[in-house]
């Protein structure tokens, strides 16, 4: 089968966040069974990526640049939406499964193309569809979770199959020496302040933050000057090595201040056997299940800090939630072979209902 993964996001170099990391995830697996994979993503002029993409975009005049660094093809584009039907049969594609950022304009413009059309809802904001899923028409849905699923039945009366984002055990399970507490993205929507204000509360406990993608120049400076005042906050840039970030972590914390769709910053650390400490919305308690503490995102500073300290001193309860953390982590649902399969029966018109 040859399957065109889209999304209008930039893409890996340039942006490396869950989605990023899902799609490719999958393009490998994909790649592994033999089939013929290529993905479709958003463009920035930033970095020696963007600069050699805008020449080479002058030179050629297609609209959109490909390389081969990550294994399989990929397309780039300033909007990739206004490439999809020319890439789509460049590739010959049999599926085209539109993800994460503006999937109905990428829908929308492969009318007309003689391909399927998959919609993997991966957001739970309405906005990031880039238009209305009414209206479409042959399109079969995928959702990351039941969550996500329950949001667009609700919103749009589409039925989605529910595949949980595959992410692959080998590239973050490790041994630990557990010996901080790590927040990943110190962004305000990922839940900055109640993070700040957790280890204000907690001195005597060390903390790593993990720059993100989301962190631009301007706000590392602003966090810097108020970790100044925090002496066990400990800020690291951003790695694609998350092994070497969940190698020293004891607890994980993501008071995420958004609606989360699923949250592999869960699973992920979970493989470990590394509890996570989460907002209790949208996606992010079925990724946590028994595997961590789930709080009100608006609870004060303190509810947050007692959950911390309690996992952080308290050695049978950390053990009691590590090991349901890692066996959380193994549950059917996550299984790589079984996600895979559902999502090629999908793709070959044999599950989903199209709308």
């Amino acid at each position: 089968m040859k399957i065109l993964l889209a999304n209008a996001h930039p893409y890996i170099p340039q942006m490396v966040g869950g989605a990023q990391s899902s799609i490719n995830d999958l393009a490998k697996e994909f790649a592994a069974r033999g089939h013929e994979v290529s993905v479709l993503g958003g463009l920035t002029g930033k970095g020696r990526l963007g600069a050699m993409s805008r020449v080479k975009l002058k030179l050629n005049r297609r609209g959109y640049v490909v390389d081969r660094t990550l294994g399989y093809p990929v397309y780039r584009a300033w909007f990739p939406w206004e490439v999809a039907a020319d890439v789509a049969r460049r590739v010959g594609a049999d599926v085209v499964v539109p993800q994460s950022l503006f999937p109905v304009k990428i829908a929308q413009a492969l009318d007309g193309v003689d391909t399927r059309v998959v919609i993997y809802l991966r957001n739970a904001e309405v906005e990031d569809l880039g238009g209305s899923l009414h209206g479409l028409k042959g399109v079969t849905y995928v959702a990351n979770s039941n969550f996500t699923a329950r949001r667009f039945r609700e919103l749009f009366d589409v039925h989605a199959e529910v595949v949980y984002p595959l992410i692959r055990r080998e590239t973050y399970e490790t041994e630990t020496t557990r010996e901080n507490v790590t927040f990943i993205n110190p962004h305000p929507r990922k839940g900055l302040e109640v993070a700040l204000g957790v280890a204000a509360r907690c001195p005597e406990i060390p903390f790593v933050f993990v720059a993100g993608w989301m962190l631009e120049s301007d706000d590392r400076a602003r966090l810097m000057e108020r970790l100044a005042a925090l002496p066990n906050v400990t800020l690291r840039p951003s790695t694609s090595d998350m092994k070497s970030v969940y190698g020293k972590a004891r607890i994980v914390l993501a008071p995420s201040q958004w609606e989360e769709a699923f949250g592999r910053i869960a699973v992920e650390p979970q493989f470990s056997g590394i509890p996570v400490v989460a907002s209790d919305r949208g996606g992010l308690p079925e990724a946590v299940g028994p595997g961590g503490v789930l709080i009100d995102p608006h609870a004060p500073a303190d509810v947050w800090a007692d959950a911390v300290r309690r996992l952080w001193h308290d050695r049978d309860y950390y053990d009691a939630t590590s090991r349901a953390a890692r066996d959380f982590s193994s549950r059917p649902e996550m299984d790589r072979g079984a996600q895979v399969d559902k999502l090629l029966s999908i793709f070959a018109g044999k599950g989903g209902v199209p709308a």
